[in-house]
């Protein structure tokens, strides 16, 4: 299975920006859908965005909208989140998978605070 290592996250405050990267195992041009997803505490684990193979399709939690971008590489088997005008509720670990997703990677913490 293909395996994801997320990268990026970090302390930011209110207002401020991060751009979240996601190295795939394997190739990533047969699957679909890829997805951004965020596990906040005392939260479910939720899905922020995805976004098709050709990037024709993309879907975002109403929550981000306006505010995340999603992309993704084919060719170099990486997915990023472009995150821009960031709230404290944006606070979560953040993960890469497929949609539906396969196993989990340890996530990176993006934490917003003043």
């Amino acid at each position: 299975q293909v395996q994801f290592v997320e990268s990026g996250g970090g302390l930011v405050q209110p207002g401020g920006s991060l751009r979240l990267s996601c190295l795939a195992s394997g190739s990533i041009s047969s699957i679909y859908f890829m997805g951004w997803y965020r596990h906040a505490p005392g939260n479910e684990r939720e899905l922020v965005a995805r976004i098709s193979r050709a990037g024709d399709v993309v879907d975002y939690a109403d929550s981000v909208k306006g505010r995340f971008t999603i992309s993704r590489d084919n060719a170099k088997n990486t997915m990023y989140l472009q995150m821009n005008s960031l709230k404290a509720e944006d606070t979560a670990v953040y993960y890469c998978n497929a949609s539906p997703p396969g196993d989990w990677g340890q996530g990176t913490q993006v934490t917003v605070s003043s």
